[in-house]
């Protein structure tokens, strides 16, 4: 048995980062908020103070101790932000997330073994922010994938050895329909993301020739993907699609899919999970207002545990919501929410989710 801790976007820009002890620059270049310090404001006008100077375990919250529990065999998670200090922001876009290379320092204080880097907001600070990024994490010792200074490094996966009981293999893409912008793909000689353009057969096709050499027995392989709109709970069929595909002809044994800001529905195609859209697990969100209806402050820790031949066992979900910038479990009355959410999201897809506890089970 293998079992892998996955979550949605953990964005420790902005308001994260000025809380913790060596915050960025505050100014930021977004239409309707100039100053970083005022996304702390809004959060403390609604959940009360937030420690300055917070040490570098703080926005992890109970999260630590849930993983200490759980004791994955792999800490995965989708890094939505530059970490830099330099860099100049890009003008095409309207929002650009940064921490600070000091701060980061907190994803070792989560133990995390890789980050996803294929999305929206990797490359906000520029060829010099991403520098930066990469070099952090090399820094830290964290394993990265879906970026890279070319397209051979964005295309080369995550690798966690587990010794003779295998491996564990990460692949990151992004796509266009989340937001990432096409000046942003990788190249021979130009350093980006891996990005599709769309998911068709071509991107299949490059997908499968990358995946091929890591296929190997006691290997499973995950496919991260920040797809999609940011709202929403339907399930996109092109998306499906790609998903199956990737399972049934790549090889894929875990589709992790991410970019929505709360949680999509789960399917399981020939045993193996799709996680079509993970949620947020960590952001300075709390307090802004409009589409309350998605529960956006409510994440999912989730733990999706392998047989000896890669197919799914078993998925456990730990409720969470963001409190004063910081993981905290979710109450009995958000985990019934969030269960009744997957539950009415799963129905076309053939899951359902039990209860048990302060937990979640899926059932397929």
């Amino acid at each position: 048995m293998v079992t892998l801790f996955v979550c949605g976007d953990v964005m420790l820009a902005r308001g994260i980062d000025q809380i913790l002890a060596e915050p960025c620059d505050p100014k930021l270049y977004e239409p309707y908020m100039d100053d970083a310090r005022d996304y702390v404001a809004i959060a403390e006008e609604v959940s009360g103070p937030i420690p300055r100077g917070a040490p570098r375990e703080y926005p992890w919250g109970d999260a630590l101790a849930i993983l200490d529990a759980a004791r994955p065999d792999a800490r995965i998670v989708n890094l939505e932000t530059s970490i830099t200090q330099r860099g100049e922001p890009d003008h095409q876009k309207h929002i650009h997330y940064r921490v600070s290379p000091a701060n980061a320092a907190c994803l070792a204080a989560a133990r995390i073994d890789a980050c996803t880097l294929a999305n929206n907001h990797v490359l906000d600070w520029g060829p010099t922010g991403f520098d930066d990024t990469l070099a952090t994490l090399d820094q830290l010792h964290i394993r990265r994938c879906g970026a890279g200074r070319d397209l051979d490094e964005a295309l080369r996966p995550a690798v966690i050895d587990l010794g003779p009981r295998g491996r564990i293999v990460v692949f990151s893409v992004g796509c266009a329909d989340a937001g990432v912008p096409p000046s942003w793909a990788a190249g021979k000689t130009q350093p980006g993301v891996l990005a599709l353009d769309d998911l068709g057969e071509d991107s299949l096709r490059r997908l499968r020739h990358a995946i091929a050499p890591w296929r190997r027995p006691h290997t499973i392989i995950v496919l991260s993907i920040h797809w999609g709109p940011n709202w929403g709970f339907a399930i996109d069929a092109a998306h499906a699609r790609f998903a199956h595909h990737m399972i049934d002809e790549a090889g894929v044994d875990f589709i992790h899919g991410h970019s929505s800001h709360h949680v999509k529905g789960i399917e399981v195609h020939h045993n193996r999970p799709i996680l079509y859209g993970c949620g947020d697990l960590l952001t300075d969100y709390e307090g802004i207002r409009g589409n309350e209806v998605y529960r956006g402050d409510l994440g999912l820790m989730y733990f999706v545990t392998f047989d000896d031949h890669g197919a799914l066992a078993k998925l456990e979900m730990v409720p969470t919501r963001m409190h004063r910038f910081r993981i905290t479990e979710a109450g009995p009355k958000e985990t019934r929410w969030l269960a009744t959410t997957l539950a009415r999201s799963g129905e076309k897809l053939g899951t359902s989710v039990a209860i048990v506890g302060q937990r979640m089970s899926l059932k397929w």
